[in-house]
């Protein structure tokens, strides 16, 4: 049986989406096809909200492997700090947010959002090359992380 592919978003592929969304948008524009242009303005965005916002239901059928997750068992207070780094595009990133928040209420940590679309400089420095990437505990982790694996090193 083939493994599924990692839960999580290269961020060569991010770039690549985006640079094809303004790509093609110029090339409409630029060809004066501005019903087209304010079509593919429209469309495209939705098309990805759509996919994000359905992907826990998609993500067997593109690879991915079905979406599940542990339960984090004994939760103790703490007063770490967490830095999560998201992208705009990735479908993991929003599924990640939400098993940060919940853990944050149950764990009181501060949690730090950061968004690494636009940031060059923070990935370079921090030798992130997919997201959703974790920082807590002195240690990065990548992909999508279950709540108790994501408690054992916040805690």
């Amino acid at each position: 049986m083939k493994q599924p592919m990692r839960q999580q978003c290269h961020m060569a592929m991010i770039y690549f989406s985006w640079i094809f969304y303004l790509g093609g948008l110029g090339w409409l524009a630029w060809h004066s096809m501005w019903s087209y242009a304010i079509a593919w303005l429209i469309c495209v965005p939705l098309f990805e909200w759509l996919y994000i916002r359905q992907f826990r239901g998609i993500s067997r059928l593109l690879g991915y492997g079905p979406i599940v997750d542990e339960p984090a068992a004994a939760l103790a207070l703490t007063q770490a700090t967490v830095i999560f780094y998201t992208a705009l595009g990735c479908p993991f990133c929003p599924l990640m947010e939400q098993r940060l928040s919940e853990l944050q209420k149950e764990m009181g940590f501060r949690l730090e959002k950061i968004d690494v679309t636009l940031r060059p400089d923070l990935l370079m420095s921090k030798g992130i090359r997919t997201v959703p990437a974790v920082e807590a505990g002195g240690k990065l982790l990548f992909g999508l992380i279950t709540k108790k694996d994501l408690a054992a090193v916040i805690s």
